[in-house]
């Protein structure tokens, strides 16, 4: 008789992000366990905890999977009909154009009321979006298509507005969020990063909205 193939660890790992993804998408986060995700990836509970010290975690590897299977950054790279700015308005279009991940950071909202959750949330966001969005606003300058003398402070402070907007981390109604987002588009416009578009303050109302009715 065959013996069965051994997966390798990596193999594991991501076949256990698969599970939570489809899981997650259908059932909910809050209605998943992790018993669920092993039933799904063909192993046994103990399994789960070689590779992750809690859902928690899992579901910010799935949100660093997902971002990387998409990334908006990559998308717009080498695109030669784009200037700097247009190429930091197709990463946000991008961005918003994927609902799978956006129910998947819905769900996330929740879990961010842990400060320590929070901390490692922010410092992922600082550590791999700041150095992006300063390549985008530094082609910007260059070809003219974004004058600010702010290039570094603006690319440290675009990972932190999604959380500044959260009703979960700073408590806010819908016109109160929608008042929030107002003022972030003038402060970047005044700061030569006129990137917010019509209609964006209103999807974020209503997005936010939902993420305060997840994390209830």
């Amino acid at each position: 008789m065959a013996r069965p193939v051994k997966k390798q660890p990596e193999q594991w790992k991501r076949e256990m992000i698969n599970a939570a993804k489809e899981l997650f998408l259908t059932k909910g986060y809050e209605e998943t366990s992790v018993a669920d995700i092993m039933e799904r990836a063909g192993g046994a509970k103990g399994m789960f905890y070689r590779f992750f010290q809690s859902k928690e975690e899992i579901l910010h590897a799935l949100g660093d999977q997902m971002f990387l299977e998409n990334n908006p950054f990559e998308a717009v790279r080498g695109r030669s009909d784009l200037n700097g700015l247009q190429k930091i308005r197709e990463v946000l279009a991008v961005d918003r154009a994927d609902k799978e991940r956006e129910k998947i950071n819905t769900q996330a909202v929740g879990i961010l009321k842990d400060p320590r959750i929070l901390a490692a949330a922010v410092e992922a966001n600082r550590r791999v979006l700041t150095p992006l969005w300063f390549e985008l606003i530094e082609e910007g300058r260059r070809d003219g298509s974004i004058r600010t003398e702010y290039a570094k402070e603006l690319s440290e402070l675009l990972p932190l507005i999604n959380f500044w907007l959260m009703p979960s981390v700073f408590p806010a109604n819908g016109e109160e969020i929608l008042h929030k987002c107002q003022f972030v588009s003038r402060a970047l416009s005044a700061m030569g990063l006129p990137i917010m578009e019509d209609g964006m303050c209103e999807r974020d109302k209503k997005l936010m909205g939902k993420y305060q009715e997840e994390g209830e």
